[in-house]
């Protein structure tokens, strides 16, 4: 599989995108965490979760939620386990690719952030996002982030797919290195 090959070259050293130092990553996860509706989440789930740097955040916001970290790099993944402690199955990591992974709607929160754009073109990308939206319970939310102007792209593909309706968007554009948040709610049962 080429993106775990790549993805493990990458994290050969530990946070090869310095996610648990940088000012810019750490202000985005806030953003990020305040365009969540305000709702109480049982399942949440992280795809492209890396070293678990975000997947810690959530543990931190979502005390009450059973949270799953998703990667394809598996060391990436044994770095994200001594980061985050699994709490006795609160917290677990999964190594899959959104791709392929069965998905099931299984969680009622999402995210994914910086991943998009490592899938590929149009039939992948489609592919992501039919994946992402089968994730989702019924009534459930997509976080997506990338960045600005490539997540008006990316996330197009997100508003393309039938089960998802964006319900807000805010791009940081004041940000050393703009980015979207952009939220979706997946269709009610």
């Amino acid at each position: 599989m080429l993106l775990q090959r790549y993805f493990d070259w990458w994290h050969r050293t530990p946070d090869p995108w310095k996610l648990a130092s940088d000012s810019y990553e750490q202000d985005k996860y806030r953003s990020t965490l305040e365009h969540v509706p305000d709702r109480p989440y049982r399942r949440i789930v992280e795809v492209g979760c890396a070293e678990g740097v975000f997947t810690r955040t959530l543990a931190a916001a979502y005390p009450d939620a059973e949270i799953t970290g998703m990667d394809v790099s598996g060391r990436a993944l044994a770095r994200a386990r001594e980061r985050v402690p699994e709490e006795g199955g609160r917290v677990r990591f999964v190594q899959a690719d959104i791709l392929t992974h069965p998905a099931q709607p299984h969680f009622d929160l999402a995210f994914c952030s910086e991943t998009l754009y490592y899938l590929g073109r149009h039939e992948r990308l489609q592919r992501a996002s039919e994946q992402l939206g089968s994730l989702l319970t019924p009534g459930g939310v997509l976080v997506a982030v990338h960045p600005w102007p490539e997540a008006d792209r990316l996330h197009g593909y997100l508003d393309a797919h039938h089960g998802l309706k964006r319900i807000g968007e805010e791009v940081y554009k004041a940000s050393p290195r703009p980015f979207a948040v952009t939220v979706y709610g997946a269709s009610p049962a």
